[in-house]
């Protein structure tokens, strides 16, 4: 299974101490060097996903070869998002971890698969990987990530917390 990733799920799991999950249910995992640079270098250390990314001997740093592509894209993008839909175009991949509306909605308009911190938390569940998740939802608004609460209210009542 190839998967890339975005920032946001590697900083938000990081910082809720669920980054491990990552390499439970995606083995590798692929990044941007710009996502390797948002995570690792330019951030203050968010929740430990400084270390968390820079020490992953399963997370791989790939330098995006079309650099047009990105450019095209930065009209509706940021660049870390533009350059994680290029790279999953380039190594044919079956996932991509994005959390970021516009980018999502790019990816639904490219036909890629997608799944976001929520989504990721969600599929670790039914996995057996966590017992429950709502602490962590939780956790994850406390940190900052925008989470509506009918969203946590639906993804509760799906893993029968609610």
């Amino acid at each position: 299974m190839t998967v890339v990733s975005d920032t946001t799920p590697l900083i938000g799991l990081a910082s809720i101490k669920r980054f491990e999950l990552l390499q439970q249910l995606f083995g590798e995992i692929y990044i941007p060097q710009t996502v390797y640079n948002e995570a690792v270098v330019t951030r203050h250390d968010e929740g430990g996903a400084k270390k968390e990314v820079s020490e992953a001997s399963w997370i791989k740093t790939v330098s995006v070869k079309d650099k047009l592509a990105v450019k095209v894209l930065l009209d509706e993008l940021d660049v870390g998002e533009a350059e994680t839909i290029i790279l999953a175009g380039e190594l044919a991949e079956d996932w991509v971890l994005m959390d970021e509306k516009k980018g999502r909605r790019k990816l639904a308009e490219l036909g890629i698969q997608k799944i976001g911190t929520v989504g990721i938390l969600l599929k670790a569940k039914k996995m057996g990987l966590l017992q429950e998740i709502q602490s962590d939802l939780f956790k994850l608004r406390e940190k900052g990530f925008s989470i509506s609460q009918p969203v946590i209210d639906a993804v509760l009542e799906r893993v029968g917390e609610k």
